[in-house]
C-alpha cells in the first residue's frame, strides 16, 4: 500500500470550485444595453416632436401654461420660476407673452427691449418728445483779420530817376489824399519841363506853337505832374529839378520799399497805402458748414480778449476752393471799423446764425452714431423700447432736424440710452444664435 500521499492529499469539493469570471465584460455589456434605450426613447421624443404632437410636461398635463420669469436687464435670462438674474442680481419678474415674440425692430443688429418702470428708476432713464420747434442754424468758426485789398493803393512812378528826399520815413504813418511822399529826380523830367517852357514862348510867334505848347503839357500830366506843379511852372517859368509824388488816397503806409538815395524804375512799387476804416475777416467754413453759408449773410465777429465787443459784417465772397492743409473754405466778411478796433493779422471768433423755420426736431441726447447708422430708442408702449433708424439734417443747440424715422409726438429714450443700446445689441445677437428664438430658459 502505497502511503506516500496520506496526509498531503486535498477533498473532492475544494477541487470542484472553478475560478470566478473577471467581471469587466459582462459590466460593459450592460451600460452597452442603458445607452441603447435612452437612444431609442430620444429618437421616439423626436419623431413625436416632428409628429406634431408636443412632449408630456405637468403644464400640458393640466393644460395651462407655466408662468416664466425673465431679468429686466438680460432678456436671455429666463426661468420657470422666481429668483434672481445670475448675471446682476436683479429679481426675475413674470413674462409677458408679448415678450415671447419676435423683436418687431427694423434695424440690423437691434432688438426691442422690455424694460420695467421699476427697472427704468434704477438706470435714471428718461425719456423726451419729438416735436416742432424753431430751429435755427448756428456756425461758429475762427477767423483773421486783414486788410481791405479794394482800398489799397500802390505808390508808382512812371518814370526813371532817384528818390531825393522822404516825407514819409516809417510804416504804419498815416497820410491825407495830396500829401507829398516822396521827391524825385529825373532827367527826361527836366527835358519835358524845358520842352513845355519853350513851347510856351513861341506860342505867339509861330502857328504851331499852341499845339506844340498842349502836346508837352499833355505830356507833363501823363507822367502825374500835378496840376499845381504845372501852373507853377508857367508862372515861375524855372525848371524844377525835383519832381514831388503825392498820396493818391488817404490811409495808413502799411509798406515801404524806397529809401532816400535809391534809383527807381518805372512801374517800380515804392509805398502802399491802405484805409483801414473797413476790414475783412476771413472766417474758415468746414464742409459740413456749406449748405449754410451764402453771400450776404451777415455774421457777427466777436472779439475773446476784447469783452463785451461784437463786430457785425457781411459775407462778400465764398472761396470757389478748398484749403488743402486745413481742408476749410474761406468765407470774406466785411466789417465795417470806424474805429480802428480791428487790426489786420488779428485772430477772432466768427458766428454765423442761419434760420430754418419750424421743423420736426429729435433731443440730441437721444442720438446714437453708430458709424454706419443713425438711430434712437422710441417708447412703444408697455414698457418696450423699440430701435429705429433716423435721417437727420441740420443740429440746432440741442436738436437735430429729423429727415425721416420718427414722427410728432413720439416719445424718445434720452437717458441711459447707451445702456438700452447693449441690452439691445446683445439681445439681437442671442436671437441670431439661437435661429431666431428670442428666449431661452437660463
Amino acid at each position: 500500500m502505497d502511503t506516500s500521499n496520506v496526509g498531503t492529499a486535498q477533498p473532492p469539493a475544494a477541487q470542484a470550485i472553478p475560478a470566478a469570471p473577471p467581471p469587466g465584460p459582462r459590466r460593459g455589456r450592460r451600460w452597452l444595453a442603458l445607452i441603447a434605450v435612452v437612444a431609442v426613447i430620444g429618437a421616439a421624443g423626436v419623431v413625436f416632436s416632428r409628429s406634431g404632437c408636443a412632449p408630456w410636461s405637468p403644464a400640458a398635463r393640466t393644460g395651462k401654461e407655466r408662468a416664466m420669469y425673465h431679468c429686466p436687464m438680460h432678456p436671455t435670462v429666463v426661468k420657470d420660476s422666481p429668483g434672481s438674474c445670475p448675471i446682476c442680481g436683479m429679481d426675475l419678474v413674470p413674462m409677458k407673452k408679448a415678450e415671447a415674440a419676435t423683436s418687431t425692430s427694423t434695424v440690423p443688429g437691434l432688438a426691442s427691449v422690455a424694460i420695467t418702470d421699476d427697472a427704468r428708476r434704477r438706470m435714471g432713464l428718461k425719456l423726451g418728445k419729438v416735436e416742432k420747434r424753431l430751429l435755427a442754424v448756428e456756425v461758429r468758426t475762427s477767423a483773421k483779420i486783414g486788410i481791405d485789398e479794394t482800398r489799397q493803393r500802390r505808390v508808382t512812378t512812371k518814370i526813371e530817376g532817384w528818390v531825393e528826399k522822404l516825407f514819409v520815413a516809417t510804416t504804419g504813418q498815416a497820410v491825407n489824399k495830396g500829401d507829398p511822399l516822396l521827391t524825385v529826380y529825373s532827367p527826361e523830367l527836366v527835358s519835358a519841363q524845358t520842352e513845355y517852357l519853350t513851347a510856351i514862348a513861341a506860342r505867339p510867334t509861330a502857328d504851331s506853337g499852341g499845339s506844340l505848347a498842349a502836346a508837352a503839357r499833355r505830356r507833363l500830366e501823363l507822367w502825374d505832374i500835378g496840376g499845381e506843379q504845372i501852373e507853377r511852372l508857367e508862372k515861375t517859368g524855372k525848371v524844377e529839378k525835383y519832381l514831388a509824388l503825392d498820396a493818391p488816397a488817404g490811409g495808413w503806409v502799411t509798406e515801404r520799399m524806397v529809401l532816400p538815395g535809391q534809383k527807381i524804375m518805372p512801374g517800380e512799387t515804392l509805398m502802399v497805402i491802405s484805409d483801414l476804416r473797413s476790414v475783412w475777416a476771413d472766417a474758415d467754413i468746414y464742409q459740413s458748414d456749406l449748405p449754410h453759408v451764402k453771400s450776404g449773410m451777415q455774421m457777427e465777429v466777436p472779439l475773446p480778449y476784447w469783452s463785451g465787443q461784437i463786430f457785425t459784417g457781411k459775407v462778400s465772397f465764398i472761396a470757389p476752393t478748398l484749403d488743402p492743409m486745413t481742408r476749410t473754405l474761406k468765407a470774406r466778411v466785411e466789417i465795417p471799423n470806424p474805429d480802428l478796433l480791428l487790426k489786420p493779422e488779428m485772430y477772432a471768433t466768427a458766428t454765423l446764425k442761419y434760420e430754418l423755420g419750424e421743423r420736426l426736431a429729435v433731443p440730441t441726447a437721444a442720438v446714437i452714431f453708430t458709424g454706419r447708422r443713425i438711430v434712437a430708442f422710441r417708447d412703444a408702449g408697455d414698457g418696450h423700447l423699440v430701435p429705429v433708424e433716423l435721417k437727420l439734417g441740420a443740429r440746432s443747440g440741442d436738436y437735430y432736424e429729423v429727415l425721416g424715422g420718427l414722427d410728432a409726438d413720439a416719445k424718445v429714450v434720452v437717458s441711459a440710452n447707451f445702456l438700452v443700446d447693449s441690452e439691445s445689441s446683445m439681445k439681437a445677437a442671442m436671437e441670431s444664435l439661437a435661429g431666431g428664438d428670442e428666449v431661452r430658459q437660463a
